[in-house]
């Protein structure tokens, strides 16, 4: 059960999200239901339909909740002209003038990083108490780019801190996409999906802190997921779309099917927690002959490679390939996706985000491609087009060799695979960024996943359950109706982003995949996720009251 002194000590939480919703958290303090586990979240029938000026509601598990922790409109305590709300850039208003297209950027909070500093952390106002409860997120458009921390235990004037706008000379930062924590080096790190910028920048948790970019090490890629290991390794997935495929029996007319172009690296520092020197490399898959698994082996459509990478029950020798060596090639910059094709690295369908299973000491792996996002290409029931789950298995963090077999070859409904997190030791949740073109094709709004990895997904009588059917806020609808016209720089529908199940731990026991998760609620573990694009909330996830799941009263 939710624990009371918990709950009530986040201070501001009425103010910010309103009574209503307040009332909502105190039945769920008061509920004597216990906090269900992930295994028990009841399936949400269907996908939210998508229709023009409909704004429909979220739909959870019953057994679920939402609470605001901080949305677009929320004020920066320290903002500035250029970057004043938590989602909104400084160039325009909220919401269009009636008749109008002009409106401020949506910035797009992303991947969410949760953490508990029993010392609690300074911020811009040295005579407020910060609390000892935060989240951080770098936020995907908009300019400049920018790095925020919600204060979950503030009140609304502080409860969400500006923490860089600039690096470490003075630079405008990109945008950002990925996040997480490394307990050696005690730092920040967010990745960025621009490949001519540095992939990775540092941060230190408190204020001021300085952002450092990691280009000398890791170079410049379109760097999206990014995990820690046990031996202080990284995992770092890379979402850089390729080129459209051709249809030789059509005289080669382009195909809304991409060309896989983005890899997985694996960078293994020369000791834990610094960051700057060591080797990067790149993953490598042999086919059943043993030759490489290569972009240039993909490039044809629904290439053979392509199909058996994408067939249940298939295993695959893999091993990693060193590309960059800092001892070796010294520091300055270079790009990581031409080392990776160079070295015959495996490309996939933008593999953007993974996570190691609980429990299983960082020998399993589990990695998701986005896919093509369009119901036309021709590579989507064969090579990953809807988007898949890749299983990785290794000996141990620092084994050079493993296997690697589908989980889950997507289809219609289960598409646009995104953000992933462990919810128990078995349930991996995979969120869905189908995007504007496929919601409009298959009708269906984006969908959260949880998937039993103990489960056979090639057996169609398993099916992984629905426990949020995301809806479409009024913002995000009038963006939607705005695609296309001239000038408009926003994004339309909502997406589901920054799934993140934590108990905080900034300790080398805390990084994800070392504990085996408890429900929501218990020992301090707790669940966010952010409704991007239109209001850009950013949400915990909590217990239900008993009286709001069915038969409750």
């Amino acid at each position: 059960m939710i624990s009371t002194r918990k709950l009530i000590s986040r201070r501001g939480l009425a103010a910010l999200a309103g009574a209503v919703l307040l009332a909502g958290v105190i039945a769920a303090v008061a509920s004597s239901a216990p906090p269900p586990a992930a295994g028990e979240f009841t399936n949400v029938a269907l996908a939210n339909t998508k229709a023009a000026g409909i704004a429909p509601a979220n739909g959870l598990s019953p057994e679920l909740a939402d609470v605001v922790a901080a949305q677009g409109s929320t004020k920066i305590e320290n903002g500035t002209s250029a970057v004043p709300y938590y989602g909104y850039d400084g160039n325009g208003p909220m919401v269009p003038p009636l008749g109008s297209n002009v409106e401020a950027s949506k910035t797009e909070p992303d991947k969410n990083t949760y953490l508990v500093f029993k010392k609690g952390l300074s911020g811009p106002d040295p005579n407020y108490d910060y609390g000892t409860h935060f989240l951080f997120q770098g936020h995907e458009t908009g300019s400049p780019g920018y790095l925020t921390r919600i204060n979950l235990d503030a009140d609304p004037a502080h409860r969400v801190t500006l923490l860089a706008t600039t690096d470490q000379n003075g630079s405008p930062l990109p945008n950002f996409d990925g996040s997480t924590w490394d307990p050696w080096s005690r730092q920040l790190l967010f990745t960025t999906e621009n490949a001519s910028k540095p992939g990775v920048y540092a941060i230190g948790a408190t204020f001021p802190s300085t952002a450092h970019d990691l280009v000398g090490s890791l170079g410049d890629a379109a760097y999206e997921g990014i995990q820690n290991d046990s031996a202080g390794n990284l995992i770092l997935e890379e979402d850089a779309s390729g080129s459209n495929k051709t249809d030789p029996n059509n005289n080669n007319a382009a195909t809304t099917a991409k060309r896989p172009n983005s890899f997985t690296y694996r960078f293994l520092p020369t000791k834990p927690g610094d960051l700057t020197s060591g080797k990067l490399q790149v993953l490598q898959v042999l086919a059943a002959d043993g030759h490489p698994i290569t972009f240039a082996s993909q490039a044809a459509l629904q290439s053979a490679d392509q199909v058996a990478l994408h067939t249940y029950g298939s295993s695959f020798e893999t091993r990693w390939i060193t590309i960059h060596d800092t001892a070796v090639d010294g520091t300055a910059a270079f790009n990581v996706n031409a080392l990776a094709k160079a070295a015959s690295g495996t490309p996939f369908k933008r593999p953007e985000n993974g996570q190691f299973r609980p429990g299983s000491d960082f020998r399993e792996y589990y990695f998701d491609e986005t896919g093509d996002t369009n119901a036309t290409s021709p590579e989507n029931a064969c090579c990953g087009g809807w988007g898949s789950i890749f299983k990785l298995v290794q000996k141990n963090p620092r084994a050079d060799t493993g296997t690697l077999s589908i989980f889950y070859n997507g289809n219609q409904a289960h598409a646009g695979f995104d953000n992933t997190t462990f919810f128990s030791k078995n349930e991996i949740s995979f969120v869905e960024d189908a995007g504007d073109t496929l919601h409009t094709q298959r009708n269906a709004l984006d969908s959260a996943w949880m998937f039993d990895v103990t489960k056979d997904y090639s057996n169609q009588a398993n099916q992984p359950v629905r426990f949020i059917a995301e809806g479409r806020d009024a913002s995000a609808t009038i963006d939607s109706g705005l695609q296309g016209t001239s000038g408009f720089q926003n994004e339309g529908d909502n997406e589901i982003t920054g799934i993140h199940v934590s108990d905080g731990d900034p300790g080398e026991y805390g990084i994800l995949g070392s504990k085996v998760p408890k429900a929501l609620g218990q020992h301090g573990w707790r669940g966010f996720w952010t409704q991007q694009h239109g209001d850009n909330y950013t949400w915990e996830l909590i217990q239900a009251p008993e009286s709001m799941r069915p038969g409750g009263h």
